[in-house]
């Protein structure tokens, strides 16, 4: 394996888990009041998120670093062809950012009924606009022969794209609900097992269909459909395992479903990291859009020293943080 295939590896990793992450906190976002039917229990679920937030985003950040240190043109083209989808997913993580820090500001139904609405609104965009952008690098865009988008904001939003991102936000759905299961107690807990059902069953569907689809999209061998066949299965043992109550076992369940698909995403995008609809020449490919190789060398000792001891520092962080919260 050569710098360039390593580090398309690397980046893979880093949007897998900023997915299982992130993912279970914008979850938390978008059920917070649906687990939480007083003030007191919405707080509650909002605190079970409150020491990992930020630092999940982490993980987007060094994602997309990563794609502009490794993959110059990659990040030239997809950037600029998203920039107002990135500018709204950057609206979209401040909001959301904000209302955890305004929302007990003031003691006023009104007040918080707003940020609650803010940060539901931040939570569900975030991961429906990453989800399309991903999609889009499978399904392809208008991209000329000097790696240039010659299309427009609407072009972004290909059948594909839009199914990645809606199956990105049930994901997100799922690994929060189970997520509220490991760390309430009482009935924020109960509402959780029972959204846990009912977006798991409802997930099964929009799966399914996700692996199905990305098989016809992109036909790369064999790799990916192990993982996508694996992912609806895992969605099933981790529903069942909501019926049981066993929490820890179906979040790692439903956290694996999310690194099946988005792994499988990024096995069937591999060798391209861009496909172009106007002319599959056109497309960037993981040789044709990589830097140099000093570069990706220097990249490579530096992330073999850091990526460790973040990894260290988050596991531990979740162990110390690891006890349920009560009312």
């Amino acid at each position: 394996m050569g710098l360039p295939e390593l580090w398309f590896v690397i980046i893979a990793i880093l949007w897998t888990g900023f997915f299982v992450l992130e993912g279970f906190d914008f979850g938390v976002g978008m059920l917070h009041r649906v687990v939480g039917r007083t003030s007191l229990e919405r707080r509650v679920a909002i605190n079970t998120i409150g020491p990992f937030w930020d630092g999940n985003e982490v993980w987007l950040i060094v994602g997309g670093a990563a794609i502009f240190a490794a993959f110059p043109d990659w990040y030239a083209t997809w950037f600029s062809a998203s920039y107002l989808a990135v500018v709204l997913l950057l609206v979209a993580l401040i909001i959301r950012g904000v209302s955890f820090e305004f929302r007990g500001k003031v003691d006023q139904p009104g007040w918080r009924r707003l940020w609650s609405g803010t940060l539901t609104t931040g939570s569900l965009l975030a991961p429906l606009v990453l989800g399309i952008a991903l999609g889009d690098l499978v399904a392809g865009l208008p991209i000329d022969a000097n790696g240039e988008f010659t299309g427009t904001f609407w072009d972004l939003f290909t059948p594909f794209g839009l199914w990645t991102g809606l199956t990105m936000v049930v994901l997100c759905l799922l690994n929060g609900a189970t997520f509220l299961g490991i760390r309430t107690t009482g009935e924020p807990r109960k509402r959780a097992h029972r959204a846990a059902r009912w977006i798991g069953w409802a997930g099964l569907v929009v799966v399914t269909a996700f692996a199905v689809w990305i098989l016809i999209v992109a036909d790369h061998g064999w790799g990916p459909v192990v993982v996508l066949v694996v992912a609806p299965a895992a969605l099933v043992v981790s529903i069942w395992a909501v019926h049981q109550e066993r929490d820890g076992f179906a979040f790692l369940l439903s956290a694996a479903v999310t690194v099946c698909s988005v792994a499988g995403l990024f096995a069937a995008l591999y060798p391209q990291v861009l496909v172009s609809s106007t002319d599959p020449a056109n497309s960037l490919t993981v040789h044709n859009a990589a830097s140099g190789n000093y570069a990706l060398t220097v990249m490579s000792v530096v992330a073999a020293v850091f990526l460790p001891l973040v990894l260290l520092y988050q596991a531990w962080s979740y162990f110390v943080f690891r006890h349920r919260l009560s009312t």
